[in-house]
Parts: C-alpha cells; structure tokens; sequence
C-alpha cells in the first residue's frame, strides 16, 4: 500500500477513535445532530434538529460546524452525532467508494454493513459545479467546463474540500483533460469574495448556493456528465427509527419539503440577509413563509453576540485557565532550571522556542493523530506547549537575575536551599515571573480560537462560522470578545501583580525598567 495511503487511514482511523471516545452514550430519549461547516448545512442541521425536538419525545442537541465529510462521517459511526445532513453523490464516493450507487436502495444496501442509512430525501439536488464571472465568460466564450481547456491562463481558486475529493478536482482535471496545476486551496465562504474582486477567475460552487445570482455568475455546464446527482437526504444511524420513532416520524415529514428555489432563498437569508442560521431553519419549520425585514448591523451583531454567548465563555475561559495552569505547573521549574544550569539553559529555551513557531493548526492536527481524539484534550496541550516560552524565558531571566552575593549571605547564615529559594530568589524573581505568566495569558486568549477548528468550543466557534459563511457580523461576535477577554485578563493579572508584588520589586517584571 503506498505511504500516503497508509497515512491517510491512520488519521481516519485516529479521528474515529478519538470521536468514539468522545461520544457519549445515547439513551433512548436523547438526539444529537451534526451539520458540516457551510451555510446549508447549518441551515439543514438547525431543520432537523428543530424539528426533532418539536416532536417532544427526545432531548435533542446541534453540534454545528464540525468540519469536513470525513470529519463528520466519523462523528456519526462512533456514536458521537445520530444523525446529519447529506448528498446523495457524497455519500456514494466519498463514504462507501461506489461511484455505481446512484439510488437510495443501492446507497443503503452499502450503509447496512455500517449499522447506517439514508433516507428523508429533503426535495432539491446541491451539485458541485464550476463557476465564472459573466462577463468573463461571455468574453471569452466559455460556456462549459470543457472550454475551460482553451484557456490555460485562467487563474482558479477552489475549496480544500474540492480539492481532496474524489469526486473532486483530481479526477474532474483527468475527466476534461484540463491544462491547469493544482489550484490554490480557500475557503468555500471566501471564494465568491475572492471571484468578485478578481483574485481569481474560476471556483467551485454549490448549485444551491445563494451567491451565485447576487455576484453574476454563471455556472458553467457539466457537458460530460462528471458530477453525479446530489440530492439532499438524512444519514443516520440505522437504529434511530427504532430508537425514536415519533422523532423519526417527524423528521420523515420534511420529505419533498425543500424544493431548490426554496432552498436557495433560506441560503441567501442567512448569507445575504445575514440572519443567524437558527433563526432561518426557526423560520422554517414554523411554516412562517415571509422573509423577516433585513436587519440592520447593529441588530446582527447584537444578536450573534447573546446566542449562546455564556456557553461559548465559559468553554473559552477553560481552555485558557486549564492550559495556563498545565504551562506553569511545567514552566516555571523549566525557568529556574534553565537559570541555574549552564548545560542545560540553552536546549530547554531553544526548544520551547521551537514550540512557538509550529503553526497552531499544524500542531493540533499532530496532538490530534498522537491522542486519538478530537475536541478539549488535543487544544489543552496545544496552547500549553504554545504558552510555555514566555513563562519559561521570563522565568529564567528573573531567576538569573538574583544576585548571587544574596543568595551566599543567606546560605552564610545558614538558610537551607528552600529557604533560600522561598525568602530570597524567589521575591526577587517574581515580578519577571508574572510578567512571563501574564504575557501566555493573554496569547492564550487568542490561541484558543483556533481550538473550535477541532471541536473545543470557545468564541472560536463563530469564527470559524463566519469564515464558512463570510458573515462580518458573525466574525465580529468571535472576535471581539475574545479581545474583551484578552483585555480583562491583562486586566487582572496587572491587579494581582500589584498584590502580590512588592511596590519597590514591581518593575522587575518589564524588560528594561528597574525599580
């Protein structure tokens, strides 16, 4: 088997355990939905999973946004979601690799052996397809993707998704015979951006997507019959029917409910529109056919930022504090170590410093693949590992800057080591230590929005849901308070500085004062 082969059945396999270890156990009455991250499937999610719970027989819950196909698939055959919205064509390439299986029959007949199944086919077909600015495409005659060969200086941008999939970019280049290197990867929310601005000239796209008429693209005709039909279904675990049955009963009546046009109009609400995706599916299943008046800024942003605002707090203050309680638990020892040693100073700050410059999402996807779980744990080490430098070198500097005649005094007078350590060293070193603690805190804030990337939660969250949707609203209610918090925890530790320190030690801690 060829290493990237292998190495790719080593993440999938890595993710699945580390979903599996992170679900918890449905009983009877309980319901968990999952949505991959983009516009309609955050949408189809919130449908669903309103509509479960407005049958009354289960405790439903919405995990939105966890990620890619691969990414929620395995959520769903570890136990860790019950059920998420679907493709018909994804399901058949990318899950069961049998590009022949086109109906439902065939699709389930595949799904049996993995205790799965689809159906609830929602009543409109999501293709992939390739789009252009109109104007460019009238000009230079291109109205298929077979003309796309003509014209080898066409800059393309397409989703990462796209890019990786096999019914994807690879075999589309093989299937048209198209003259292009590997495109640049962006994601699927930015690229309609990224098209209108003229980075870029051609892109993947969904044909439900609501952008497509608002940026005046057209979507260039699948002339080979490359792209296999989509249609929007329920994947769910096989037992839910049994499980759930007045749940099921509910949900097997949005059947045929969602026809394209209705589908792009519930796309451009939340995209256009900028309404929170609950309140578009809220909409929707409350049979409330008319469009809310478009809200403006103040009001998105006002309500982005109360929904689910002390959830997201909460998870992101853990993720901090946790992190920073593991960093100087190891640091600070780290510190005065590399302080006291000659031979050992110089190893331990230059590989906390090598720590630093791993990107944040390369060294989560390494925890990720080495603990064999997603979500809390993976992002903990992360940011611990990311905090480690300041508190070290801080830490270290402070240590190194006790005079040593002060430290020989009071061993003359005849202090034992942890006398020392506690009466003199450490009191001197103090003020650098804090500073070092402070200064991880505060980039810790910021770090741990990359932690919703893999599940952790935080306002990372709607970071990542703005990005998928290019919602400026949605971004700012991650964004900003992330940056409240960052101030309040800089806040903070300057308080308690100036408790714990005395006032004639206090500039100390800041490179290039002394008291």
């Amino acid at each position: 088997m060829p290493e990237p082969r292998r190495l790719r059945q080593r993440l999938r396999h890595a993710l699945a355990l580390g979903l599996a270890a992170l679900a918890v156990t449905a009983s009877a009455g309980e319901l968990v939905v999952g949505s991959k991250r983009f516009t309609e499937s955050y949408i189809l999610g919130e449908i669903v999973a309103r509509t479960a719970a407005a049958a009354g027989e289960a405790q439903v819950s919405f995990k939105p946004g966890l990620g890619n196909t691969a990414i929620v698939y395995q959520a769903l055959a570890s136990g860790a979601i019950d059920a998420y919205p679907e493709y018909t064509g994804t399901i058949a390439l990318e899950i069961l690799r049998r590009p022949e299986a086109r109906t439902l029959a065939e699709i389930n007949a595949g799904l049996a052996p993995l205790g799965l199944a689809a159906g609830v086919p929602l009543g409109f077909s999501n293709s992939y397809g390739l789009a252009m600015r109109e104007a460019d495409a009238a000009r230079l005659e291109v109205r298929t993707i077979s003309d796309l060969a003509r014209h080898p200086g066409l800059r393309l941008g397409l989703s990462q998704e796209f890019l990786g999939r096999r019914d994807g970019w690879p075999a589309l280049k093989g299937a048209y015979a198209l003259p292009f290197a590997t495109p640049r990867g962006l994601d699927h929310g930015l690229a309609y951006e990224a098209l209108a601005a003229g980075r870029i000239d051609v892109t993947d796209v969904y044909t439900t997507d609501a952008k497509i008429a608002g940026h005046g693209l057209r979507v260039l005709e699948d002339d080979r019959g490359f792209f296999p039909e989509y249609a929007a279904v329920l994947l769910y675990r096989a037992d839910l029917p049994q499980r759930l049955p007045q749940t099921f009963a509910a949900l097997r009546a949005l059947e045929g409910t969602l026809p394209a046009a209705r589908m792009r109009e519930l796309n451009a609400a939340a995209e256009i529109g900028g309404e929170p995706f609950g309140a578009v599916a809220g909409r929707f299943v409350s049979s409330r056919a008319a469009p809310p008046p478009e809200a403006s800024w103040a009001e998105r942003f006002r309500r982005a930022l109360a929904q689910d605002f002390w959830r997201l707090a909460g998870e992101h203050l853990l993720l901090v504090l946790a992190s920073l309680a593991a960093s100087v638990v190891a640091g600070v020892p780290l510190g005065r170590w590399a302080a006291r040693s000659r031979l050992a100073g110089a190893p331990i700050l230059a590989t906390v410093g090598l720590l630093q410059t791993i990107p944040s999402l390369a060294l989560l996807a390494a925890l990720v693949a080495a603990y064999d779980a997603i979500g809390l744990l993976p992002a903990l080490t992360a940011l611990a590992l990311y905090a480690l430098l300041p508190i070290v070198r801080n830490t270290a500097l402070g240590f190194g800057e006790v005079p040593r005649g002060l430290v020989g005094a009071g061993e003359a007078l005849g202090l034992t080591p942890g006398q020392v350590l506690r009466s003199i060293e450490w009191p001197l070193a103090l003020p650098s230590v804090l500073a070092g603690i402070r200064t991880s805190a505060v980039i810790n804030v910021g770090t741990a929005t990359v932690a919703a990337f893999i599940g952790a939660g935080g306002f990372g969250e709607r970071i990542v849901a703005g990005l998928a949707v290019n919602d400026k609203a949605l971004l700012l209610a991650g964004a900003l308070p992330a940056a409240v918090l960052a101030l309040l925890v800089e806040g903070a530790f300057a308080i308690g500085e100036r408790i714990a320190v005395a006032p004639g030690l206090r500039a100390r801690g800041v490179p290039g004062r002394r008291p």
